[in-house]
């Protein structure tokens, strides 16, 4: 029944809001967490970030590049009810080798009421998820990268556990000259190990594109990813043709007010459309912060609105070892 009970959360916590399908239900969804504050104030579209943001490297192996020799980022999400997460990545880079990251990812689950079939109480257990990342990126021409990641997936729930082994894949094409960034990834590409029940728990694969450009005439970066493209559902059965177009679309934009300050936002429609209320105003799906950096530290922070559920605070530090 602990299990059942745990599942269930799951599906309310992560399946609605996050870069999935609203009725997903495959394993290991913590996977789909914004790993840090910048990511997840442009709405989670980060798979064509390329800079000195090693974050990247869970969106897309190839985003990992020199800029990024000795980052490190530490970030904390403060998640609904006692639930918080934790994200740790550091990247090197060897010439002749390329860019070396690796990357942890922790979601704690707090303390958990557990109950039998007939709903009495039986005391309380606790849940974690892990995982660990280890990715490498190469130039194939000075514009042109690809890159791998390999992950190691672990849950707990009391006294039972799932496990996975994972992989993504991506290229980048970069033109610095006009200050633009095509991505394309696999992620979560594996096998399963382990399940908690008897149905073997699906890995949340994930097909993306990703687009980024830097306006002209105006201090702004603009990102566009495309998600879960390799099942490109409908959104409902009265969702109209855009909904189901922007159903697989996150939007962010970036205004870099110099190297010290940035403000940002971003916009995931399956999210505001899963979470919205009857209000006219509704900001569900929306997402919003800011960069500041002091010294050679970065401080950003981020807030994304569950509608009357409340919202989502993260806060990253980045630097340069």
């Amino acid at each position: 029944m602990r299990v059942l009970s745990f599942l269930f959360g799951l599906t309310i916590l992560f399946s609605v809001p996050t870069l999935a399908q609203p009725t997903d239900l495959s394993g290991f969804p913590f996977l789909r967490l914004e790993p840090s504050a910048r990511a997840a104030a442009l709405g989670g579209s980060f798979s064509a970030m390329y800079g000195d943001d090693v974050n990247a490297l869970f969106y897309n192996p190839a985003l990992l590049n020199p800029d990024m020799h000795g980052a490190l980022s530490i970030s904390y999400l403060n998640h609904l009810s006692d639930i918080n997460a934790g994200f740790l990545a550091y990247s090197r880079h060897y010439e002749g080798i390329g860019s070396l990251g690796a990357g942890l990812r922790f979601l704690g689950w707090g303390e958990l009421q557990g109950a039998d079939e007939q709903g009495n109480r039986t005391g309380t257990f606790n849940a974690s998820d892990v995982a660990l990342t280890v990715g490498a990126s190469r130039k194939y021409t000075e514009q042109f990268h690809y890159g791998i990641n390999a992950h190691l997936i672990y849950s707990s729930l009391d006294d039972v556990n799932a496990s996975a082994i994972a992989a993504d894949v991506g290229i980048l094409y970069h033109l610095p000259n006009q200050q633009m960034t095509l991505s394309a990834a696999v992620n979560n590409l594996g096998v399963t190990l382990s399940s908690f029940g008897t149905t073997k728990d699906e890995l949340p694969l994930d097909v993306r594109v990703g687009l980024t450009k830097r306006l002209r005439y105006l201090p702004l970066l603009v990102t566009v990813m495309g998600y879960n493209l390799h099942d490109m559902d409908r959104l409902s059965d009265t969702a109209t043709t855009i909904d189901d177009i922007l159903a697989h679309l996150a939007l962010g934009g970036e205004f870099q007010f110099g190297s010290a300050f940035n403000v940002r936002f971003g916009y995931n429609h399956r999210r505001h459309e899963a979470l919205k209320t009857k209000s006219r105003l509704d900001l569900a799906g929306f997402g919003m912060g800011f960069g500041l950096k002091i010294t050679r530290f970065n401080f950003d922070y981020a807030y994304n609105s569950w509608s009357e559920n409340g919202g989502l605070h993260q806060l990253t530090v980045r630097t340069i070892l």
